[in-house]
């Protein structure tokens, strides 16, 4: 094991993951703006399904994780919740994030996986959530050192 707690594997699973993950987003139309977009305007109501469950298996998954006393095999640390507080931070975060959602129709993960079926000014979208990322990232620290 590395000095952070993962071991060998920790990367090709998380690679793993991560292609069947885009592969989902791709086949259930969520990596097409026009598909999300139509969802959010309540005219197409499918991703409610995918969206229902991807819940349902998440949540099965963390519930039985949770339950079963052992430990996650790629880092052996124990499987717990981390609860974080509700503040200005957060509301705002995902207001920003319903807001850029709603505007282009696609999400941080989607966008990626919308790349790969071809859609590649996309792109333009990607470039917008690092240079968003960015700003935040630099008001934070300004802010931080006044």
């Amino acid at each position: 094991m590395s000095d952070d707690g993962r071991g060998p594997a920790f990367g090709a699973v998380v690679y793993l993951g991560g292609l069947v993950f885009g592969v989902g987003l791709a086949v259930s139309g969520m990596a097409k703006p026009e598909v999300v977009l139509d969802f959010l305007q309540l005219e197409d109501l499918g991703l409610l399904f995918v969206m229902g469950g991807a819940a349902v298996v998440a949540g099965t998954a963390v519930f039985l994780a949770t339950r079963s006393g052992r430990r996650a095999p790629l880092t052996g640390r124990a499987y717990g919740r981390r609860l974080k507080s509700m503040d200005s931070s957060v509301l705002l975060g995902g207001a920003v994030f319903g807001v850029g959602w709603g505007v282009s129709g696609i999400c941080p993960g989607a966008a990626y996986a919308s790349v790969g079926i071809g859609n590649l000014p996309i792109l333009w979208a990607i470039t917008g959530m690092f240079l968003g990322a960015y700003a935040q990232g630099y008001v934070r620290s300004r802010l931080a050192g006044a």
